[in-house]
């Protein structure tokens, strides 16, 4: 049964362009959306998943059925307004069932990562205050059950997947279907009880609590309002419009504001229709399956796919690379002399006509991308020359800026506008300046409400209305925002000059035999770096020229291989100043993954924890010390690579 009888909301909820829109006001709410939306859409398609090697279809009424009978439920079992329920699971359906059935109940809802570990799934349960858990599957329940006894508050677990736990005798543990199915029973006074909460929603009340990475100590619960996800999603549709025409694959963590933003908010508002990933490890095959219109990625990915496609290049025949070389030197030299104002003479307009049409449709099809109108990156980040390269290719490139406190996105290029190494002008409705010491401050109705049972940190992020982002950026004379750096990452070395680590990162990672670096120098002489290798283009090259090695570790041992990521440095080396150049660094001879601690969710290195856990690495690059085992030294011109 779809919710098809007085489910709806607020007046304001109007439709409006192509029938299958609804446009966000002041007043509303995400409640009151949803069911606007899913009797607006009914039968069509708002989610596929893939399910035995087939994308299953799962319409708006389907959808709104499930949340209905999820959301009695909550409401049966005592779940009352304000209250909080957390959602530890991968991206599903049912992650969106659960999350806007607390939602439509009056309550707030918490994700949670799902690489978190016990511990720090305690916490947020904890510090939330949770009455309800909602979890994937056995090993995720299994660290609820571990810290069950310090979470008096918890009510009731649900499970998704019951898998290998049909013989398990818990009364406080259920699975979805049987907590829906309940729901489903429940009578009509229950509906109605509903539909009263749907339309109490203000749109001033807490949706959804973000619990940020907690880099610098642990983490705070941004309260995010109703308020501040409709007027994302106002701001949004007036430079990156979407409808139900567009398709996106839902495969970052949903416990991070910008996917919960981009597939679960803005689809409710305007249509599109949100994919999921299989699995983390299929992902690239998933979005050449489905070549989604909308994208968005973190750096780490858009770095990932040029490494392939330059490494898939290099490995063509002759003909091949030279086609590779030519097709992308007349794109970015055509986008370089529009980027002027120039004209282009009719040769180059011939040559990236040809270029286009071939190698670069070719390029774009391998990476699933060929349908896409819109491609974003954000949430760290990203070397210009990266963005260039997929401007080059055809792709109209954004780079957002935002973070959980801005609710998501808080500057983006306005259509047609670019400045290469810009974050864009400010969203429509938001302001942003600069305080003396250079850190941007915004303000608008997208500031959240604060963190969580934590006035003391709110008032120090808010002052005077002015969200301090921590940021140190620069504002053209058009607007366009420059983000230099974290204003803690910012480096001072023994000199007294300040270096922004995250510029010389970022043209490290764009070395196709690099996945990332961090650049170390605060109050020491000169600058250094430990490395990460891109493990499959770098064995690639091991293979390729004849270069032993068994494991991760003896392939950083290698000396060649540490003269390749050399040779990498001095050339990044040659485009800063000298006092910005790195004098030495390390490989890190572990190959790290999304589960180690020096990740966070979004895949940014955590600086302090690398450094902390690299620490005999850090101290060998100035003097103080060695770690175990002997010490071999290979050089490119000015740089110092030994490694132990």
């Amino acid at each position: 049964m779809a919710l098809n009888d007085g489910a709806g909301g607020p007046a304001d909820w109007a439709p409006y362009g192509r029938g299958q829109e609804i446009e966000p006001t002041p007043g509303s709410t995400l409640a009151a959306a949803f069911a606007a939306a899913v009797r607006l859409r009914g039968e069509r398609t708002a989610l596929r998943c893939k399910l035995r090697g087939l994308w299953r279809p799962v319409s708006w009424a389907e959808y709104g059925e499930q949340v209905r009978r999820i959301a009695l439920a909550l409401i049966a079992a005592g779940f009352a307004p304000g209250e909080r329920a957390c959602i530890l699971a991968e991206n599903r359906p049912q992650w969106f069932f659960a999350d806007l059935a607390v939602v439509t109940a009056g309550g707030i809802a918490v994700g949670i990562y799902t690489t978190n570990a016990p511990e720090q799934v305690a916490y947020v349960l904890e510090d939330c205050g949770a009455r309800f858990v909602f979890v994937a599957d056995e090993e995720q329940l299994d660290k609820v059950l571990q810290v069950r006894a310090r979470l008096p508050a918890l009510r009731r677990i649900v499970v998704f997947d019951m898998e290998g736990l049909r013989e398990l005798r818990d009364p406080m543990v259920t699975s979805l279907e049987a907590f829906a199915q309940g729901g489903a029973a429940e009578p009509a006074a229950r509906s109605e009880e509903w539909r009263r909460r749907i339309a109490a929603v203000a749109p001033h009340d807490t949706a959804i609590l973000i619990y940020t990475s907690g880099t610098t100590g642990p983490p705070k619960g941004a309260m995010l309002t109703h308020a501040n996800l409709a007027f994302q999603a106002a701001a949004l549709h007036g430079v990156m419009p979407l409808g139900p025409g567009d398709e996106m694959l839902s495969f970052l963590p949903l416990a991070h504001i910008a996917e919960r933003l981009l597939s679960v908010v803005r689809p409710i508002f305007n249509g599109a229709i949100v994919n999921f990933v299989e699995h983390e490890d299929t992902m690239a095959q998933n979005l050449r399956e489905l070549s989604p219109t909308v994208f968005f990625a973190v750096p780490r990915i858009w770095e990932k796919f040029h490494a392939r496609a330059t490494i898939a290049a290099g490995d063509g025949t002759a003909a091949e690379r030279l086609a590779f070389r030519l097709a992308f030197a007349a794109a970015q030299r055509a986008g370089a002399r529009r980027a002027e104002g120039r004209r282009l003479p009719l040769w180059l307009q011939l040559a990236q006509a040809l270029a286009a049409r071939s190698v670069l449709h070719r390029t774009r099809k391998l990476l699933g991308l060929e349908r896409a109108r819109y491609v974003v990156t954000g949430a760290a980040p990203i070397a210009p020359e990266l963005i260039r390269w997929y401007l080059a290719l055809g792709l109209d490139m954004m780079q957002a800026y935002g973070m959980t406190e801005t609710a998501g996105v808080a500057s983006l290029p306005p259509p047609g506008r670019r400045r290469h190494g810009s974050v864009g002008v400010a969203l429509p409705g938001t302001e942003m300046r600069l305080a003396s010491g250079g850190e941007l401050l915004i303000r608008g109705p997208h500031v959240f409400a604060g963190y969580w049972n934590n006035p003391a940190q709110t008032a120090r992020a808010v002052v005077d209305g002015w969200l301090h982002t921590g940021d140190i950026a620069r504002i053209d004379a058009e607007g366009f925002v420059h983000i230099v750096d974290r204003l803690k990452d910012i480096i001072i070395t023994s000199g007294g000059k300040n270096v922004s680590p995250s510029e010389i990162e970022n043209q490290l990672k764009f070395s196709p035999y690099v996945a990332d670096a961090v650049v170390i120098g605060d109050a020491r002489p000169y600058l250094s770096a430990l490395v990460m290798i891109d493990y499959d283009n770098v064995v690639r090259y091991a293979q390729d020229h004849a270069i032993p090695f068994t494991d991760y570790a003896s392939l950083c041992m290698h000396e060649r291989i540490r003269a390749l990521i050399a040779a990498e440095v001095e050339a990044v080396n040659a485009r800063f100043a000298r006092v910005e150049q790195i004098k030495t660094f390390r490989l890190i001879d572990v190959q790290l993954t999304t589960e180690d601690e020096e990740f966070t969710p979004t895949l940014k290195l955590k600086r302090s924890v690398v450094e902390r856990r690299h620490r005999a690495l850090v101290d060998q690059m100035y003097g103080g010390g060695n770690a175990s085992g002997a010490t071999t030294e290979a050089r490119a011109p000015g740089v110092a690579v030994d490694n132990p």
